[in-house]
């Protein structure tokens, strides 16, 4: 027989002790998140294996139980670990599922490395999301005594969020990858090139005064183009500066200065998510998104420039002074 089967009196499947004892060392649970990460269908799970035991337990509707088992204790694991204590920077950006969207953390420590932080879960990237994902990590150890660089996208209700959780010791600078794909939204084709092109170059001035004088110059080039666009650069455009204000080093400032590493995570777990054809309610979308997250975790390399972090701690520090002289 397969698979052992025993039923109750009220015709019930009852699953034996002597079988969940077989598989509750976790091993199988494991071989299984494996295998699926790396593009082995339930369908396929059982001819995948050159040598397993008659009864493991390797039909669809097994291999989908150790997967859900697996995944549900990583996202557990995910959200109840503590966050590391010498944090200098915290990027938050938000992933999109159907009907659902998942906002990530991901900090940077002193010496440059990477750590996914935490996430949570809403129908929308709202204030209230970000604010209960901040919260959580407070809750696990993130301090907010000391200044820290919080790099993120999103409108003034989502900078009230981190500016009621984090106070005034959160420097923000703004996501200029969103900023500039909200503006380019709004122009038309013909000229959306120069729109890109003027941005980029006005961003890539190390003065900062010379940087907010020419992005000034393109709030008015927008408002004979599309007025929405010209409030879209308005709305938060001196805290798209906000590393040149600190005098960060240009290498390490254009790292730091969009939320791409997050994205990067997901694309590089993207194939996975892509596999999945139907997402059935939230806690399979969390379990998928807290698995992919660990399998890009596993790649992380210490960030570009990360020599000039001590810099930037420096910088932080004295940033109140340095954001009001520039």
């Amino acid at each position: 027989m397969q698979r052992p089967r025993i039923r109750s009196k009220d015709n019930q499947e009852m699953l034996l002790k002597s079988y969940q004892a077989f598989q509750s060392d976790g091993r199988m649970q494991r071989a299984v998140v494996r295998k699926l990460m790396r593009q082995c269908s339930t369908r396929n799970y059982e001819g995948a294996l050159d040598e397993c035991l008659d009864g493991y337990g390797i039909k669809r509707s097994s291999v989908s139980r150790h997967f859900k088992v697996r995944t549900a204790a990583e996202l557990k694991e995910l959200l109840e670990r503590p966050v590391p204590s010498d944090l200098l920077a915290v990027l938050i950006d938000a992933k999109y599922f159907p009907k659902q969207c998942i906002i990530v953390a991901l900090g940077i420590d002193r010496e440059g490395r990477k750590h996914v932080l935490g996430l949570w879960q809403g129908a929308t990237e709202t204030a209230a999301v970000v604010k209960g994902l901040l919260e959580d990590l407070v809750a696990r150890g993130l301090e907010t005594q000391r200044k820290l660089l919080v790099v993120m996208d999103g409108g003034k209700a989502l900078r009230k969020a981190v500016q009621h959780v984090l106070g005034d010791n959160a420097v923000v600078q703004r996501c200029r990858v969103h900023k500039q794909r909200n503006i380019v939204e709004h122009v038309p084709k013909e000229k959306q090139g120069q729109a890109v092109w003027r941005l980029r170059a006005a961003w890539d001035k190390a003065d900062a005064k010379a940087a907010e004088k020419e992005l000034r110059k393109i709030v008015h080039w927008l408002e004979d183009i599309n007025p929405m666009a010209a409030r879209s650069l308005e709305e938060g455009l001196e805290e798209t500066l906000t590393l040149q204000k600190l005098g960060v080093n240009r290498r390490l400032a254009d790292c730091l200065s969009s939320t791409n590493m997050i994205e990067s995570c997901f694309a590089r777990a993207g194939s996975l998510l892509h596999r999945v054809k139907r997402w059935h309610d939230g806690k399979m979308i969390l379990r998928w998104a807290a698995s992919a997250l660990k399998v890009a975790e596993k790649g992380f390399r210490r960030i570009r420039a990360f020599e000039h972090l001590g810099a930037l701690e420096e910088a932080l520090t004295h940033s109140d002074n340095l954001l009001k002289a520039a």
